[in-house]
């Protein structure tokens, strides 16, 4: 099942809710699930896992496909996730010279110079611009979390 977008959602549920009423019966949502391929589940099932409710609002329904999404992930991209993790982590220790567990400016700045990335007369003012635009605890370096963030935002 594809990742889909609030809005595309939204438009999925109006288009469900026929009588406008702000809410979709499982009968429609067991309807799309079965057009769509989503799931073969009956509507005993369905109901079973949206806790007894005869109808959802767009909050429910939303719920719904984020839980759905989960089931239907199964672990699929665990060995991705972990991957990548595991990537993410090698990283960190490049820049961690110290290996106190966080990220200075200042070993920003060294392992940047080495790689040819940063140049000698820009010093450590952007490193600390860098750091700064990442540092959530605001502590003036950044910890693995920090970094895993950094990193998956400028990678996407």
């Amino acid at each position: 099942m594809c990742s889909l977008t609030h809005n595309d959602l939204k438009r999925i549920f109006e288009k469900l809710d026929k009588n406008g009423d702000g809410l979709v019966s499982l009968d429609e949502l067991n309807w799309l699930l079965d057009k769509t391929g989503g799931s073969s589940t009956s509507l005993q099932e369905l109901e079973e896992h949206v806790v007894g409710k005869k109808s959802l609002n767009l909050d429910e329904f939303l719920f719904f496909y984020d839980s759905m999404l989960k089931i239907n992930d199964n672990g699929e991209n665990e060995g991705e996730v972990e991957e990548v993790e595991s990537d993410l982590a090698k990283a960190f220790e490049v820049f961690d010279l110290n290996g106190d567990g966080f990220i200075s400016s200042q070993e920003l700045e060294c392992v940047l110079k080495r790689l040819g990335l940063l140049e000698q007369q820009s010093g450590n003012k952007d490193c600390r611009a860098m750091i700064l635009s990442y540092d959530t605890n605001l502590d003036g370096q950044l910890d693995f979390e920090e970094f895993k963030n950094m990193m998956m935002l400028t990678t996407s």
